[in-house]
């Protein structure tokens, strides 16, 4: 799919949405990529995760692992269509934690599902999740990298890199012009 194809699944679908948006990462901005909204569809949902599928085919993945909650449906097709086990981190106290009676074994080969890549946080915690385990990341997967090209993975593929501005809190121009705000990610919603 080419990046018009793909930017046109989230504007038929109303997933890119326009305002004052606190990302998950804590950043502000003037748009919102709600992967959600866009993946509800399940030939969206095959056909973007078949791009990531088939970029890590050849990587002998054994794990596919997502950070909660946008990520876990990303994770779970890439994994289907790679014939592998799926998993996901979660938050607790605060930071991203392997439960549920997930386990990964020393040098099974991982790779890293998001929905959205802002700062590329979550997946850090998730990759330091799998190496603190005897993991070895073989490489990181996302629907959207909103990073600009800041994000830097060893292995990385989006299968649509935008560069959305973002702005740190205190020199936000929609705070100081008194725009509300919207949280809508899956820490801090309303």
């Amino acid at each position: 799919m080419t990046k018009d194809q793909i930017l046109n699944i989230f504007i038929e679908t109303d997933a890119l949405l326009e305002g004052h948006f606190q990302l998950t990462s804590g950043l502000h901005s003037r748009q919102y990529f709600q992967c959600a909204k866009a993946l509800q569809y399940p030939r969206n949902m095959e056909a973007l995760c078949n791009m990531i599928a088939a970029r890590f085919k050849d990587s002998n993945v054994d794990v596919v692992i997502s950070p909660a909650i946008g990520g876990i449906i990303v994770g779970q097709e890439v994994g289907r269509q790679l014939g592998v086990r799926t998993m996901f981190a979660e938050r607790k106290d605060g930071s991203l934690q392997l439960r549920r009676g997930f386990e990964i074994q020393k040098n099974e080969n991982i790779l890293v599902c998001e929905d959205v890549t802002t700062t590329g946080g979550s997946a850090k915690e998730v990759i330091d999740i799998v190496e603190s385990r005897g993991g070895k990341v073989v490489g990181v997967g996302t629907i959207i990298d909103r990073s600009g090209g800041k994000v830097n993975f060893p292995n990385f593929y989006a299968t649509l890199a935008v560069d959305v501005i973002t702005y740190q809190p205190l020199e936000c121009p929609l705070c100081a012009n008194g725009v509300p705000i919207d949280k809508p990610g899956s820490r801090g919603n309303k």
